[in-house]
């Protein structure tokens, strides 16, 4: 009913985009060439020569796909898409200008800061067009009626009521039961009783059956009657809170299936999240690999004990691993781990405190400022970590967990990650699957650079870590 995006409406942007980079680049050479400013040059050394075109297309094409501009998320929050598209844009550019420093030097630059004014203008005048042509398609309004009286048919009024640029317009809820009293929903119009009169008054069109699995409900009964009445038909599957992340349901050679867990990374997302990983993660260790080698020896000077302390955690799909960070405690500190656990007032276990007394004089400078992580860069080559994701656990930690937490496994566990630029450690332990499932809902290569980018403010400015 809401579907927005297909397969063939991402091809057609992903071509739109191409063509908005060459279209963008000609112009651009054409205004240089025409208008009188920037320095005088032969009109041959302003036509740009054609790999300066397939580089701006790649550059562009990569920028794009690794924030995930044509994400179907962006639909609902149309200045939303504008800014990840103007944040985008700008960000390809600028890569485009490190490229052609490097490669084509020769490029005016007055030329090619046309060219970003020109490209943005088209991008987004494109986007608002067929944001435009789309409410003509969509302008013919659709009245929708639910049937529930539940948390879940409230949910739906809420989503519905947010698809209005679609056409959409909730026309309230029939209770299927006679709920607390006091606890009406102020969106329920009427009982089941009421379902043709409801439906025939207000020009209903679509009927969405969101009840729980132990309503006492005759649903044939109940879709024997919207058969015979002018309206579309559609039902929310009674299991969606036994689905892991989210549900969705697919047609098996003529069997429908609901999927209640699956993983939560496309293949295709697994594969720019791993390769950005290695990338970016190589850059890193060029700088830091000399700051590793002095704490390593002061490591060395200040306490006995090994330079690396080796742990095991539980990574994405609950596997195990073996994580390194460097050694802030006293050796054998894990054998005094009894010594500072502690609960708080609702009862919720703590296992981190920031006396403790367990760390060393260097253990306190390197924990404040993040250093004693940076090992953790080998674990993301071999694969066991991400740069970005929800932090490894403590198997004994894991153990005590509800299951509704082991959620946060679904992806791959990370150095950082949404929990961290929140609060890092000044939020208990047991508060930050909130924060990871948020992750994992909201996944995005634009979130994840926005984690970094706050990763940086929050270590320089050592909030919440100890």
């Amino acid at each position: 009913m809401i579907k927005y995006y297909s397969i063939k409406y991402t091809l057609f942007l992903v071509a739109l985009d191409t063509l908005a980079v060459v279209f963008g680049l000609l112009t651009a050479t054409y205004l240089r060439i025409t208008l009188p400013f920037g320095l005088e040059a032969a009109r041959d050394a302003l036509i740009l020569p054609v790999p300066v075109y397939v580089l701006g297309m790649m550059i562009y094409a990569f920028t794009f796909a690794l924030l995930d501009v044509r994400s179907p998320s962006r639909a609902r929050q149309p200045i939303r898409e504008l800014q990840v598209l103007t944040a985008a844009s700008v960000l390809a550019w600028m890569v485009l200008l490190g490229a052609l420093y490097l490669s084509y030097r020769n490029v005016s630059r007055l030329q090619i800061i046309y060219f970003l004014v020109i490209h943005l203008c088209i991008v987004i005048s494109s986007r608002i067009a067929l944001r435009m042509l789309r409410g003509k398609r969509y302008q013919q309004t659709r009245n929708v009626l639910i049937l529930g009286s539940n948390a879940d048919a409230r949910q739906m009024y809420r989503i519905v009521l947010q698809h209005g640029w679609m056409g959409l317009r909730p026309m309230g809820i029939l209770a299927v039961d006679e709920p607390a009293e006091g606890r009406r929903s102020a969106h329920v119009v009427g009982s089941m009783d009421d379902l043709e009169t409801v439906v025939a008054s207000r020009q209903v069109s679509e009927v969405i059956i969101a009840v729980e699995r132990d309503t006492v409900l005759d649903l044939k009964d109940i879709i024997n009657r919207l058969q015979a009445l002018p309206v579309n038909i559609r039902l929310v599957p009674q299991y969606t809170d036994l689905a892991f992340l989210q549900v969705n349901v697919e047609d098996f050679s003529g069997m429908p299936l609901l999927t209640l867990k699956e993983p939560a990374l496309t293949p295709y997302q697994r594969l720019v999240k791993r390769g950005f990983d290695l990338v970016m993660t190589l850059i890193i260790l060029v700088p830091t690999l000399p700051i590793m080698a002095v704490i390593a020896l002061l490591i060395r000077l200040d306490s006995r004990g090994p330079i690396i302390f080796q742990q095991e955690r539980v990574g994405e799909g609950g596997r195990t691993f073996t994580m390194y960070k460097f050694r802030s405690m006293v050796q054998g500190a894990e054998w005094q781990q009894e010594e500072v656990l502690h609960y708080d007032q609702k009862g919720n276990l703590v296992h981190k405190q920031q006396n403790d007394p367990r760390i060393t004089h260097l253990g306190h400078f390197i924990r404040a400022t993040s250093i004693d992580e940076l090992p953790q860069l080998f674990n993301i080559l071999r694969g066991d970590m991400s740069l970005v994701g929800p932090r490894p656990e403590m198997p004994w930690l894991v153990d005590r967990y509800e299951p509704w937490q082991r959620k946060r496994f679904e992806v791959p566990q990370g150095l950082t990650g949404w929990w961290q630029v929140n609060g890092r450690a000044s939020k208990p332990m047991h508060m930050s699957t909130e924060y990871d499932l948020f992750y994992i809902r909201n996944y995005s290569m634009w979130l994840d650079l926005k984690i970094l980018w706050r990763t940086v403010w929050v270590v320089v400015s050592r909030r919440g870590a100890f």
